[in-house]
């Protein structure tokens, strides 16, 4: 079992400066504490996101940090040009001394798509030449002959220098976003690590599947990627302390997580409740007393089959403070009771 913090970093109201000083304390306290590894989402032109370009955020990650893994969950592909993403990945990966992790999608927001003037309908498509060209060209800087060609639709490329490699071999681990089980297979095909936001049930679906895969595909279950789901989570003295700041911050993360589907007039595919009752009651946000917290982590696990929980310690307009002591919480009086409570449940 393992444990990881995701971050939207949406806006809380402060002066930027002030938002990525406080949120940088924070990692530190992350790599302080034993966090195994942080994750942030991209988002452009909404309050969701306020580290649109993410590798300029986690070269600062770097620098702060000395044993936290680190990556975005997900780069927008469709967003990049692959040449010059493979130089950030590599680059990246060197300034943290190998911890950089690699996550990749095609984006879930049309309309932030198209403000980059990427057609939502050819996304998908752009995305998976976007990934074929990342991957050729971050192997390309070790081989005999260190240069890229392609030719497809999107991108064409002859004889290019690739004069930068990646620390790790063959490239940095790789992380997606799941939420089907028919997803499976090409993760399995790949290596990824996955986090999904699904249901307790197609979660179980989705980890049985990943065991049963990769089985079959002749790997050790000791070397059985990551498989979590994410959770906000806020730790206090008491329920009702926790319940009352998660209620209060929720309401501005929900703000910014829906800005642009109302600017537009529609939902997401991927739903959040307004409120915070709606969504610890659907078992996908914790709050409460340690005790209270592992009970309801565990039983999730239990239930899931997943050997990665990925927490939200900082969202909305949370007080600094009182993520910093959800960690302290966390790190002291969770984490290591549910280590102790999973390590005979993981299939083996």
């Amino acid at each position: 079992m393992k444990f990881g913090v995701f971050d939207h970093l949406d806006h809380s109201g402060l002066l930027l400066r002030d938002f990525y000083e406080e949120r940088l304390q924070l990692i530190e306290e992350y790599d302080r504490v034993g966090i195994h590894v942080y994750l942030t989402a991209e988002h452009h032109a909404t309050p969701l996101g306020m580290s649109p370009s993410p590798s300029v955020f986690h070269s600062a990650v770097a620098q702060r940090t000395k044993r936290l893994l680190f990556g975005p969950l997900v780069y927008t592909l469709a967003l990049y040009h692959p040449l010059r993403l493979a130089e950030e990945v590599c680059m990246l990966d060197h300034l943290s001394g190998g911890r950089f992790q690699l996550g990749v999608g095609r984006g879930i927001s049309p309309y932030e798509l198209g403000y980059y003037g990427v057609n939502p309908d050819e996304a998908h498509e752009r995305y998976l030449e976007s990934y074929e060209v990342l991957m050729k060209a971050l192997k390309a800087g070790r081989s005999a002959t260190p240069e890229l060609t392609h030719e497809g639709k999107f991108y064409q490329y002859k004889d290019v220098p690739m004069t930068l490699a990646p620390l790790q071999t063959p490239h940095p681990p790789l992380w997606y976003g799941v939420g089907d089980p028919n997803g499976v297979s090409w993760c399995v095909a790949n290596r990824c690590n996955v986090v999904g936001n699904a249901p307790l049930d197609r979660m179980r679906a989705i980890t049985d599947r990943y065991r049963e895969e990769w089985a079959a595909a002749g790997h050790s279950p000791d070397a059985l990627p990551l498989m979590g789901t994410t959770r906000h989570m806020v730790i206090a003295a008491t329920d009702k302390e926790a319940n009352d700041l998660a209620r209060q911050a929720y309401t501005r993360w929900y703000q910014s997580f829906m800005y642009l589907w109302e600017k537009h007039g529609t939902k997401p595919g991927a739903y959040f409740p307004s409120t915070w009752d709606e969504l610890a009651g659907a078992g996908r946000a914790l709050a409460g007393t340690p005790e209270t917290v592992r009970e309801q982590l565990l039983h999730q696990i239990e239930v899931s089959g997943i050997n990665f929980v990925l927490t939200r310690f900082a969202f909305g307009d949370l007080p600094f403070a009182d993520s910093k002591r959800s960690v302290s919480l966390f790190a002291s009086d969770v984490m290591p009771w549910i280590l102790e409570h999973t390590d005979a449940l993981q299939p083996h």
